[in-house]
């Protein structure tokens, strides 16, 4: 059985940091792409950055410039560094893997901005 848990959620002022992680456990193939998604309150779940297991790396321009991307493949892992942190960026934030066979999801992580 996999498992996919993210962490390093939580509540930041505008202006401020915050960094996510996402590990998978478990009876897991070689991943292949890596990406966090994200979703507002009443909005569609949309991609905040992807890698691929070369190291390319994609970004929408509502991020691109504060967030970054990078994984350690030793460990499953991905983060997401993520600075000058808008309210608009407040959301669940999910990890998404691609394997060869299939593709997970984490269970999400809060992150709010607020003063």
């Amino acid at each position: 059985q996999v498992q996919v848990v993210e962490s390093g959620g939580g509540l930041v002022q505008p202006g401020g940091s915050l960094r996510l992680s996402c590990a998978a456990s478990g009876s897991i193939s070689r991943i292949n792409a890596m990406a966090w998604y994200r979703q507002a309150p009443g909005k569609q779940r949309e991609l905040v950055a992807s890698i691929a297991s070369g190291g390319r790396t994609i970004y929408p321009d509502s991020v691109k410039g504060r967030s970054t991307i990078s994984r350690d493949n030793a460990k499953n892992t991905v983060y997401l560094q993520m600075n000058n942190l808008k309210s608009e960026d407040t959301a669940v934030y999910y990890c998404y893997l691609w394997t060869l066979s299939t593709t997970y999801w984490g269970q999400g992580t809060q992150v709010t901005v607020s003063s």
